[in-house]
């Protein structure tokens, strides 16, 4: 049997789809119905007469990956692990939360699967925990971290979780590694890539001044299951479709959804001025999600290698404007039914 962590989770939803779709039994780990609610939602939007959905070989399992006596059960007869769970948050206050979730719950994830003799575990990580080249040269899933740069909260526990899951692998449990950049795909338009498609909807009006890399949920869900389908073991692999700046990409889904582009360009001053009255408001509660380093970040433009994975299996990518056509299509859909 097949275990999802965050099942209930932009990237954990479509791999349950299309591991349910392939006739695999899958246990889905959860902690709030609410969520389960819409993920159950989601996958029977997902079907079609020609694609039926066996909910029968589907357990869902309540636990959460920080309570590691809850997680005994959640592993019996489990072969194989996709840990979808994770938090991302670049408000310093959650910093004892990111820790908590990403490193410690990670290695509460791997020790209960070393426990139940799992055979294979994949990891969802994020580019985020990558190192960095110089003179702009890609970077790689070899590239070292540089141990004079300061890295945020995120970063460290991307790092964090990834060197339990290096652990794992030397104890002798396979493992498999993605660093997937921003996610793009439906059914989470509350958080993610789909708030993008929700306040551009509603007419959000400012370009933003920052360069990304983009991938569909689709490519990451498949590139996941292709590697643990095949021999590969103890490798990572980085998920990137392509880079753009996020003007390009919100200029690609104002036109999908038939709505405003953004128009206002984001001065860097505008930003700074932001960032003062935010930290203001942080004394009072309020969240404090752009910081100085977040600032000058926003004006690097990163470039990644996504070549290693067509060494080790046959994968190609879906073109950006495809995702966000049929994302935009799903955002319509699901906005007229309600």
């Amino acid at each position: 049997m097949i275990l999802v962590t965050g099942s209930t989770g932009l990237t954990g939803r479509h791999l349950l789809l299309k591991l349910l779709k392939s006739k695999k039994p899958v246990r889905a780990l959860y902690r709030s119905e609410t969520k389960k609610k819409k993920t159950i939602s989601f996958l029977k939007l997902q079907q079609t007469q020609e694609s039926k959905i066996n909910f029968e070989i589907l357990e869902w399992f309540q636990g959460d990956i920080t309570d590691l006596p809850s997680l005994t059960d959640a592993f019996q007869n489990i072969t194989e692990v996709y840990h979808c769970a994770g938090l991302v948050s670049f408000d310093i206050r959650d910093k004892n939360k990111l820790r908590k979730i990403n490193i410690e719950g990670t290695a509460n994830v791997v020790n209960t699967a070393l426990d139940a003799q799992v055979k294979k575990f994949c990891h969802v990580s994020s580019v985020a925990a990558l190192g960095e080249e110089l003179e702009g040269k890609p970077i790689t899933e070899k590239s070292p971290r540089n141990k004079s740069k300061t890295y945020n909260y995120y970063e460290i526990s991307k790092f964090g979780g990834e060197m339990e899951v290096w652990r794992a692998s030397q104890e002798g449990m396979e493992v498999i590694i993605v660093n997937p950049a921003i996610i793009i795909g439906s059914g989470s338009w509350q958080s993610g890539s789909g708030q993008l498609f929700d306040r551009i909807a509603k007419g959000f009006p400012f370009k933003i001044p920052k360069t990304s890399g983009f991938v569909g949920v689709n490519d990451v869900v498949n590139a996941m299951i292709l590697l643990m389908q095949s021999e590969v073991k103890n490798e990572s692999f980085i998920l990137v479709n392509q880079i753009l700046s996020f003007d390009e990409i919100t200029q690609k889904i104002a036109k999908a959804l038939k709505a405003s582009p953004p128009k206002y360009p984001i001065k860097k001053w505008m930003l700074y001025v932001f960032w003062i009255w935010q930290s203001l408001g942080y004394l009072f509660g309020n969240k404090k999600d752009i910081t100085l380093q977040s600032i000058r970040s926003f004006y690097k433009v990163p470039n990644f290698d996504n070549s290693k994975i067509n060494r080790f299996i046959d994968f190609e990518y879906t073109s950006i404007d495809e995702i966000i056509q049929q994302t935009a299509k799903e955002y319509l859909s699901e906005k007229e039914e309600n």
